[in-house]
């Protein structure tokens, strides 16, 4: 089966800093491909280059067996790549439908920037997808509540619906269990099941032991290399990865 995404010695550098070395990954249609690390191990800096808002500092990028390792990141939306971030990015003094509103305005439409500002955001074929992703999220009956009144987790469940208005072919999620407690993270969870073979989604979470069962596949990041990958059992028992968690044993 063809890789949805595929990156062959992937690079970015900042100075003398490798944050990213040689990155040779693929992600097949409809897996779930998870990413752990430690703290600095370049695993946000790899979904930064799969999404487009950094350039490589060498390697390339193909999805669907095109390279787009030049393509700008708001044109790899277009395409299907769509992400979250560690911290929830949503906009609290709009209500919960206007912020499902934008991105499809802004994405789903061929509008210039120009013609964006100048579109009725209010279109019901808009509104009628708007509220189809929040209803797969849970979030329907909050379409006219101000995201300020949301809790945390309901803000995370509303970035996540935006990004699924925009018909992902690969769903890029950054930490999407961080800061919840243990009611949302299962219902995060409980999501992520249900959005399963649609597309391909990759995962990065430190809380390994909540998506372990989730995951098709899991590779692990150190110094900015893929050090390890495999089905989560094998690769949590590997010696490379528990030496670069918690140290070498004596």
């Amino acid at each position: 089966m063809n890789a949805v995404i595929k990156t062959t010695d992937l690079k970015k550098h900042f100075g003398d800093i490798k944050a990213v070395s040689g990155v040779n990954n693929a992600v097949r249609p409809g897996e779930i491909y998870g990413i752990i690390g430690p703290n600095g191990s370049g695993k946000t800096t790899y979904f930064n280059l799969l999404s487009g808002f950094f350039p490589p500092t060498g390697g390339r990028i193909l999805f669907d067996n095109t390279d787009i390792t030049g393509v700008p990141a708001h044109k790899r939306v277009h395409l299907g790549i769509i992400r979250t971030f560690q911290l929830v990015s949503v906009f609290s003094t709009l209500t919960v439908l206007e912020n499902m509103v934008l991105p499809i305005v802004r994405f789903k439409n061929p509008h210039s920037p120009t013609q964006f500002m100048l579109t009725s955001a209010m279109d019901q074929k808009v509104v009628d997808a708007c509220k189809q992703s929040l209803d797969t999220v849970g979030l329907s009956h909050k379409q006219d509540q101000p995201v300020s009144e949301l809790s945390y987790g309901d803000k995370r469940m509303l970035e996540i619906a935006m990004a699924l208005a925009l018909e992902p072919k690969l769903l890029l999620l950054d930490e999407p269990l961080a800061g919840l407690s243990d009611h949302e993270i299962q219902q995060i969870l409980s999501l992520i099941k249900t959005l399963k073979k649609q597309f391909a989604i990759v995962i990065i979470e430190h809380k390994i032991s909540k998506i372990s069962g989730l995951l098709n596949r899991l590779g692990v990041m150190n110094n900015g290399r893929l050090i390890c990958e495999g089905d989560p059992e094998t690769v949590l028992a590997d010696e490379k990865v528990r030496e670069c968690y918690w140290g070498k044993e004596e």
